[in-house]
């Protein structure tokens, strides 16, 4: 894709869809190597998804999306079967990793397939997905279920002003601890003064060049007052928050604060690493905490919200997963009814117990057996309600490109972070004129 392009002449609205879906299937070979596909209908002329259809709905749902690493997906699909009794609902894995069941997703979807009902979708992908007509229309489904949901997550949800798939799960960064080393971090300035102190003290976190290094400096930035779009979708990147977190970052690498290896480490590498028992602070998602007590750490660790920075105040970044449905789905009505069971109350503290991520519904939390098995939800709770949602915008991967390459080529010294700031905002800046 070539981010130099400048912006398109809106001509007439067939013109304009066209060339729309040429940008956005380009964007898609740049990210995720993605087929192309025919023209989108576009958000407004998407059918909506009928609340009351899920009652008597029947046949098979067929959930499609990532790798199922914690087992939560299959589980709330045999779940969901027992429960229902006329509604038959498996998942199928369509990619390893985040990036590649995005590839498979989009070509189905562009492909007008009718393989799948429903997609478990990542928080970022809803503006891109909905602005393409991909998707069901599922306010009024929002709408009734509003009441259960925690309103954070309901916003990852959002494009145009209506909602385009339900919560399931959501997310927010936490710190794993090694008690017997290090103290509990209260700012990003003291867990890397620590971290430095000894070589068994070290921090280890995202830092290979995709999404989750956008998410590990998005929370330093957002914590340290900076912002990458305000209220207006101007581009703010450009700023002396910016600049201060990409050198206290580069500079925790050069003295050891943080290992080197994490400029090749996503999720699992880091948990694994950080298993090793050679490491004091740990940044992750709470799906480890269960992982990690089923290691010698079991009894060693502790988990804590994230830090702030330095006279300023914490703030994660809200990650999760949504359902969405296709707008080919040949069971809508199903799709509807497994969302439903999904967002209930008493299967969210299933989200919880039994799988160790963090619910929608806000009750969960506070229930004495979700507290017995996830004794830090309420720690996790106030990191999910003060958490802030990645810029949203129908062009986030090229966003998102923008930020993690940029931030690499700071961490790896393979440039200046004058030049690297300069580059951010110009791509960022491109990217959202080519929608």
């Amino acid at each position: 894709m070539d981010l130099n392009r400048p912006a398109l002449p809106l001509q007439n609205k067939a013109a304009k869809r066209k060339a729309l879906a040429a940008t956005a299937i380009a964007a898609a070979l740049l990210l995720s190597a993605c087929g192309g596909g025919a023209a989108p209908q576009g958000a407004e002329q998407a059918a909506a998804a009928d609340p009351a259809s899920g009652a008597n709905a029947s046949g098979a749902v067929n959930i499609c999306g990532v790798k199922d690493a914690s087992g939560i997906y299959k589980g709330t699909a045999e779940a969901f079967t027992k429960a229902n009794g006329k509604v038959t609902a498996k998942y199928t894995e369509i990619g390893a990793t985040t990036d590649e069941a995005r590839t498979q997703i989009v070509q189905r979807l562009e492909g007008k397939s009718t393989e799948c009902d429903l997609f478990v979708t990542d928080v970022i992908w809803t503006s891109e997905f909905a602005s393409q007509g991909w998707l069901l229309d599922q306010t009024k489904l929002v709408e009734a279920n509003k009441d259960r949901l925690i309103p954070s997550t309901v916003e990852t949800t959002k494009y145009q002003d209506k909602y385009w798939g339900s919560p399931f799960f959501t997310n927010a960064g936490l710190i794993y601890y090694q008690k017997d080393k290090v103290a509990k971090p209260e700012s990003w300035q003291q867990l890397y003064a620590e971290a430095a102190k000894a070589p068994s003290n070290g921090y280890v976190y995202q830092g290979k060049q995709y999404e989750g290094l956008t998410v590990n400096f998005l929370e330093m930035l957002y914590s340290a007052g900076g912002e990458v779009l305000n209220d207006q979708g101007d581009v703010k990147i450009d700023s002396k928050e910016t600049r201060d977190v990409l050198n206290f970052m580069s500079d925790g690498l050069k003295n050891g604060s943080a290992d080197r290896a994490v400029l090749t480490y996503n999720e699992d590498p880091a948990r694994l690493a950080y298993e090793s028992g050679d490491f004091g602070y740990q940044r992750n998602w709470p799906h480890v905490y269960r992982l990690l007590n089923a290691t010698p750490l079991a009894s060693s660790f502790a988990v804590a919200p994230l830090p702030s920075w330095e006279g300023g105040k914490a703030s994660g970044v809200l990650g999760g997963w949504n359902l969405a449905i296709s707008a080919h789905s040949t069971n809508q009505a199903g799709a509807v009814a497994f969302i439903d069971f999904a967002t209930t109350p008493d299967w969210q503290k299933h989200v919880a117990m039994d799988y160790s991520q963090a619910p929608v519904n806000e009750a969960a939390y506070s229930d004495a057996a979700v507290l017995e098995k996830m004794p830090f939800a309420t720690e996790l709770l106030a990191s999910v309600k003060g958490a802030k949602p990645r810029p949203i915008s129908p062009v986030y991967p090229q966003i998102s490109q923008a930020i993690y390459k940029n931030v690499y080529a700071v961490l790896s010294g393979t440039t200046f972070t004058e030049e690297a700031v300069k580059k951010m905002a110009d791509e960022i800046t491109t990217a959202k004129a080519s929608f």
